[in-house]
């Protein structure tokens, strides 16, 4: 393995999800000297950018701001240091969940009806046009960091402005409340393939950010347990989804499905947990690749431009 040179692990960083990022980080650490490659932690919080030039490879686990949005990504093509994961442009469209909905509305993929909000919107109306509940988020954050669930009327003036204490957008999303599933894409080019999908059953109201990281009793089903025809569907819709964006290498497509049956784009994730409780190592296991070697596979996809 080495021919990767020296690799730089980048965690923690300064954004909300830093804790998250430093477990994910810490593990894909563990995981690459397991396999005897040169690497070694690198916290952009703590140590200045210029140090990376003592580098040959980023491996980004770094999450939400200033990891996820593009910035690093565009500090690393500046020093001519091939990365994981998506590019400048998919990663800061990734990040942004309005304007993700914005392209695959264009390009013809369901998504669950919203409004963008602001201190002046008229509450009332919004709750009444997407029907309750309804869920706000801030539009550049992640981990469910900054997001309720509006179940009565009257309630989503005070949801906004938690929300826009985490983001200066805001956005309202219709309740799709019929399951919530999730699927990893790895690979790149014609070698892109959506990993088996998972549907996640969390024991609270929605999947919060306890939900996802430190409660037990969130269920993950895999295989899903949607018909075969239906589920080869879906992983092909997600793959759309991922590289309509400019996604590439590895990461997540979440979508909700109503009642009926009908599967609504949610977001993209462009730099996915690896933690005892992330989703692309739990697909991947299923798959037949384990953590090890699905670190290995991300990190050999590492890329310019």
């Amino acid at each position: 393995m080495n021919d990767f040179g020296k690799v730089a692990v980048l965690l923690g960083g300064r954004s909300a999800e830093r804790e998250v990022s430093l477990n994910s980080g810490s593990r894909v650490l563990a995981a690459l000297q397991r396999n005897g490659i040169d690497a070694e932690a690198f916290d952009p919080a703590e140590r200045k950018l210029d140090e990376l030039a003592a580098f040959d490879r980023a491996f980004i686990a770094l999450h939400g701001r200033y990891g996820e949005d593009g910035t690093i990504q565009g500090a690393l093509e500046l020093m001519r240091i091939p990365y994981t994961g998506s590019g400048v442009m998919a990663s800061a469209l990734g990040i942004d969940k309005w304007r993700t909905k914005l392209v695959w509305r264009a390009v013809g993929l369901s998504i669950p009806p919203f409004v963008m909000l602001d201190s002046g919107s008229d509450f009332s109306s919004v709750e009444k046009q997407l029907g309750l509940p309804l869920f706000v988020k801030p539009v550049c954050e992640g981990s469910s960091i900054g997001v309720s669930m509006v179940r009565n009327p009257g309630e989503l003036g005070a949801a906004y402005f938690e929300a826009a204490k985490h983001d200066r957008l805001v956005i309202a999303e219709q309740g799709i409340l019929g399951g919530e599933y999730t699927v990893a894409i790895l690979g790149e080019g014609d070698k892109m393939q959506a990993l088996p999908i998972i549907k996640i059953e969390p024991a609270t109201d929605f999947y919060d950010y306890e939900a996802k990281y430190s409660r037990d009793d969130t269920a993950y089903r895999c295989p899903c347990g949607l018909p075969e025809a239906r589920e080869l569907e879906l992983r092909s819709q997600a793959l759309e989804a991922f590289q309509v964006l400019g996604c590439r290498g590895w990461g997540r497509v979440d979508f909700l499905m109503d009642d009926l049956g009908k599967a609504y784009f949610l977001e993209v994730n462009t730099s996915p947990g690896m933690t005892d409780h992330s989703l692309v190592p739990m697909a991947a296991r299923v798959a037949g690749i384990s953590y090890d070697d699905l670190v290995v596979r991300v990190l050999a996809q590492a890329a310019l431009g």
